[in-house]
């Protein structure tokens, strides 16, 4: 039952050849085709050369590749001793490498190329939100000191207002020292909140044109198409909004804010008192000295503030870096992760068929032993044709050499004397 058993397997290996032969042929095929694919997104040229490259290399790899798995499947199921199967199968290791190497991420590029090129669009795209929201911010950052400047010139003019109708700081109205150096305060920061309203209109206008790029950058990205087309745009829109985020930086109020508050404490001079008699003189001395030393702490107070403004960090422009599809294959792998499973799979799937055709091979042995098994590969015209080639030496030399007893199926060819005929005998298991 046992040699019947493997004469079964090996006659399913046989029938099993020419679609062995095919399958392999196939899928080399396959690989070379979306290995040429990948491989002219890389080649720089005219376009004569790059198909002739391109058809050049993934020909070289289809024939790689069915050399490979060929020698493999031919070769392996043989080798009996651990030791030279473990050689063959750090061979194989290492051909699946490099066969990864030449052609598995070519093909994941040809497969999903267009979707990691979009892929790099749409990252680059939400980098660039995020550039720009951080721009805006820090330009407006600015508009924060801005009710704290108003109410600070607000409270000098009111408070000159009052010294002027009624003496409320002196004790004498008209406009004397006092009240000039109240307007004078309140002008110098009525006119720095100007200059910080004046910036959230350029802040604004430019944040609105920065939110239009984006807008394009990302229909391009989820435009229909081919994706270089597309590419070539998105660089452009892409460039534009990055002069727009640094432009964005350069209109922040913050370091002007700084300068001023500087010159309020620093160059404050209080103006002599210009009263009519000493004791107003002394009056309006004691004012001024409060008032300056009000504008010192309004000045520190606005100082700190616009540093706390000028020490956030540096909005870092983003660069937009074109890649090929191969290259944006490779970084956005993790995403593409069935594409890699299908284009590994095109390339590494006749392993699973040497697999198989070890396994069968040994159980082949297991089943005929040894000796047996080397017999039987050997079909009954192969038997019947060294029967004649003895017979053809018996007739020349007038003897033969011995022959060992050889298993043919459940029948034994066994030459019983030197010299003498073989005769088949049956043997019943």
């Amino acid at each position: 039952m046992a040699a019947s058993h493997s004469y079964t397997l090996r006659g399913q290996i046989a029938r099993l050849e020419l679609t062995t032969r095919m399958t392999l042929a196939i899928l080399a095929t396959a690989s070379g085709v979306f290995t040429y694919l990948g491989v002219r997104e890389l080649l720089d040229g005219d376009a004569t050369t790059v198909f002739f490259g391109a058809v050049i290399y993934s020909v070289s790899v289809s024939v790689g590749i069915y050399a490979f798995w060929t020698y493999l499947m031919r070769i392996m199921p043989h080798v009996r001793r651990p030791a030279g199967r473990r050689m063959l199968y750090l061979a194989m290791a290492l051909g699946a490498g490099m066969i990864m190497a030449m052609s598995a991420w070519l093909n994941a590029a040809a497969l999903a190329g267009a979707a990691a090129l979009e892929q790099h669009m749409s990252v680059t795209t939400e980098a660039y939100q995020g550039k720009l929201n951080e721009a805006h911010e820090n330009a407006l950052a600015a508009q924060s000191l801005l009710p704290d400047i108003q109410l600070a010139s607000q409270r000098f003019a009111r408070l000159a207002d009052e010294e002027r109708s009624s003496g409320a700081l002196t004790g004498t109205s008209g406009s004397g020292t006092v009240v000039q150096l109240l307007s004078q305060m309140s002008t110098q920061l009525a006119g720095l909140q100007s200059e910080i309203e004046s910036s959230r209109t350029a802040v604004s206008a430019l944040f609105k044109d920065g939110g239009e790029r984006l807008g394009e950058m990302r229909r391009l990205v989820a435009a229909e198409g081919s994706v270089k087309p597309r590419l070539t745009d998105y660089g452009a829109q892409a460039t534009e909004l990055a002069g727009i985020i640094g432009s964005l930086q350069q209109t922040s109020v913050a370091p002007a804010v700084r300068r001023a508050a500087e010159d309020l404490g620093r160059t404050f001079i209080a103006p002599a008192a210009d009263g009519t008699d000493v004791a107003l003189q002394d009056r309006q001395t004691a004012v001024v000295g409060q008032v300056e030393a009000v504008v010192r702490q309004q000045s520190a107070a606005l100082a700190a503030a616009a540093d706390a403004i000028l020490e956030r960090p540096r909005v870092e422009t983003v660069r937009f870096l074109p890649l090929s599809a191969p290259e944006a294959v490779v970084m956005y792998a993790r995403d593409f992760l069935p594409s890699w499973a299908g284009a590994i799979s095109i390339d590494l799937m006749p392993a699973v068929l040497v697999f198989i055709l070890c396994i069968v091979q040994d159980q082949i042995r297991r089943e005929e032993g040894e000796e047996d098994s080397e017999i039987g590969d050997m079909s009954a015209v192969d038997m019947l044709r060294a029967m004649r080639l003895q017979r053809r030496l018996m007739a020349e030399g007038g003897h033969a050499l011995p022959v060992e007893p050889v298993v043919v199926g459940d029948e034994i060819v066994q030459q019983n004397e030197p010299g003498a005929v073989a005769y088949p005998k049956t043997v019943r298991s």
